[in-house]
């Protein structure tokens, strides 16, 4: 068995260090909440006969309290294709729940908001902000002391993130994540991008985006580019928080269902009543966290777990920065090609040994830790196996020894990047993050003067307008969580695509963020600390030469010391107000920086633990 890499082990245990004061709060919350947290036994009779009083044919077994009741949290809607699948779940987890004893009950359902939607529009101010309302919403479905093991139904952006924040607040519970799977591919990437640039260069209209949008996402499932959403899968299989294999089987499968079946017979199997106790605070450790940056940086994920990851990680205890992730990134080679980093998407993905693959290839070489507490039967060397159906029955075979397309998997011996492609930059415009992973690299360096705006359609309008026809630095402020909410600002990467294929230099940055969907075009993101409240980024000036440089790791004005010593930050625009954004009026004054998880939520409980 290959030993751990020293940076792996290095970085692992700094975090064990960081951490240590407040995981043992953690952990002695948890143990609270098993031994003298209010349970199901301890609920009076009008309690428990609230609780059981619509139950139906599992009323009698819920009653006597002699099995695990396990609750059900969904984030089912049928309006977003991947949360459509989820309407049927809870009647087939009830059944496979009675196959081994125990019952289920839907304990809550949460809101599940998609970025794609929202992409440019006024709800997008409430995306990240929709990740703490999830985990509220969760801490309120599981409030009710009724269950003794929980399943969680979600999987896009901020909905996992969120699913998982809440169930750490009840870590004593044994949980499983249960995704619902990508939809089959559309229209190929390539096709998809070369419209949404003409459109941008009115070049075709309306009616021609319309169609190529509708035939890229065109059915029930996740969508199948690389962004947050598959990233939150693949991250539930290296933090080992799935049955294993479960991230990209299609909805509606035969194979899918049982998978489903599964997870509630494994759940109902490691509860603290048995001898296979697996409570999902214990599973959720600083080895896991480890290997969910892992899994994140050698499969050119999402950047918005710069954000998550630490988040969850509050949640559970546990301290980690950007400078984690960029040491890890030094030495985690990237093994795959999924578009926009490549032009196969998840599906093709899976197909070609997908996640089983993966983390064979980084057990194998020492770049994940194998010893985690999984909701598996051994540890993470479950996850290295493929799920089949043979006679009807769920197995688990060897994945194949050489990927099926090595245009979308590489072994780290022949890895398509000797890193991870994210990137830590610093200077005097503040800290940020930029993923270089899909990149060319001769474009890893800009120096070319800012355009300010405080608006992304004020961006467009530029672009429209031919201001942006030069080498330029696309500086967008007062989009972090504090002004506005940090938005994705993906709509500007046509425009901005645009531009560079014309030959210009041309990067963005900006303290909101891009999207889990970063493409080709440089952007240095999630700049803190955000304009709102003095960050740097507020004293840029149009004109002034800017430097984003991921070789270095430099983001910096190239101003005068004393002239920018001197310089006042930009006036904040108005806050934003309709569409619902007035409500999160407190989350946005008392979020905390972006590398911190920009939450209000979490820096308000951390005040009184």
């Amino acid at each position: 068995m290959t030993d751990l890499h020293p940076i792996v082990a290095a970085v692992t245990e700094r975090i064990v260090k960081r951490s240590a004061p407040r995981r043992r709060k953690y952990l002695d919350l948890i143990e609270r909440g098993r031994d003298a947290g209010t349970n199901r036994a301890q609920l009076s009779c009008g309690n428990l006969a609230h609780g059981f009083a619509a139950s139906g044919e599992d009323k009698a077994v819920i009653r006597t309290g002699a099995a695990m009741n396990i609750g059900i949290v969904t984030a089912y809607n049928d309006m977003l294709s991947a949360h459509q699948p989820y309407g049927r779940y809870p009647e087939a987890i009830k059944i496979a729940a009675r196959e081994v004893g125990a019952t289920a009950q839907v304990a809550g359902g949460v809101p599940a908001m998609c970025d794609g939607v929202t992409q440019g529009q006024a709800g997008m101010d409430l995306s990240l902000f929709s990740r703490d309302t999830i985990a509220m919403a969760t801490a309120i479905a599981l409030s009710h002391a009724m269950f003794e093991g929980n399943l969680m139904l979600g999987i896009c952006d901020k909905i996992v993130p969120g699913l998982l924040i809440g169930a750490l607040r009840f870590g004593h519970l044994p949980t499983i994540l249960i995704p619902a799977g990508p939809m089959p591919s559309g229209l190929a990437n390539k096709e998809k991008v070369r419209i949404r640039q003409l459109y941008a260069e009115g070049k075709v209209g309306t009616a021609e985006l319309l169609e190529a949008e509708s035939a890229s996402y065109h059915g029930a499932g996740t969508c199948t580019f690389y962004g947050t959403a598959n990233s939150n899968q693949m991250m539930m299989e290296v933090m080992g928080l799935h049955m294993p294999g479960a991230a990209f089987v299609n909805p509606g499968t035969k194979l899918r269902g049982e998978l489903t079946r599964a997870a509630v017979h494994r759940v109902a199997s490691i509860g603290w009543d048995g001898d296979d106790y697996r409570p999902l605070g214990h599973c959720i450790d600083e080895k896991a966290i480890v290997n969910a940056i892992i899994g994140l940086l050698s499969t050119g994920g999402s950047t918005n777990h710069a954000i998550h990851l630490p988040a969850i990680a509050r949640a559970a205890g546990i301290s980690i920065d950007w400078t984690d992730f960029a040491e890890l990134s030094e030495v985690i080679p990237l093994l795959t090609r999924v578009y926009p980093n490549g032009s196969g998407d998840v599906n093709h993905f899976h197909a070609a040994g997908g996640m089983a693959w993966i983390i064979t290839q980084l057990l194998d070489n020492g770049l994940l830790h194998r010893d985690i507490l999984t909701v598996a039967r051994r540890d993470l060397t479950d996850y290295g196996k493929e799920p089949a159906l043979e006679n009807e029955a769920l197995v688990w075979n060897a994945c194949p020894a050489e990927p099926r397309d090595t245009s979308m998997l590489r072994p780290v011996s022949d890895a398509f990047s000797p890193d991870g492609g994210m990137k830590l930059l610093s200077g005097n415009l503040g800290r940020c993050i930029m993923k270089v992973s899909a990149v060319d690299p001769a474009r890893w360096t800009i120096e070319a003067p800012a355009r300010v705006f405080s608006d992304q359609d004020d961006v467009l309008k530029a672009f429209k307008a031919g201001e942006l026809e030069r080498d330029v630095v696309v500086a967008v402020r007062f989009q972090g969580p504090r002004a506005n909410g940090m938005p994705e600002l993906h709509k500007l990467t046509p425009s901005l695509g645009v531009l560079q294929d014309r030959g210009f230099k041309v990067a963005l940055l900006t303290d909101g963020r891009m999207s889990g969907a970063s493409g080709k075009v440089p952007a240095a993101i999630h700049l803190s600390p955000e304009a709102l409240g003095g960050g740097p980024i507020g004293k840029l000036r149009d004109g002034d030469m800017v430097r984003v440089c991921a070789n270095t790791g430099v983001v910096e004005a190239l101003v005068d010391p004393a002239e920018w010593e001197a310089r006042e930050g930009a006036d904040a625009p108005p806050p934003p107000y309709d569409t619902g954004r007035e409500l999160f009026a407190l989350f946005r004054h008392h979020s905390d920086l972006a590398e911190e998880g920009a939450s209000a939520m979490l820096a308000a409980m951390e005040t009184e633990i």
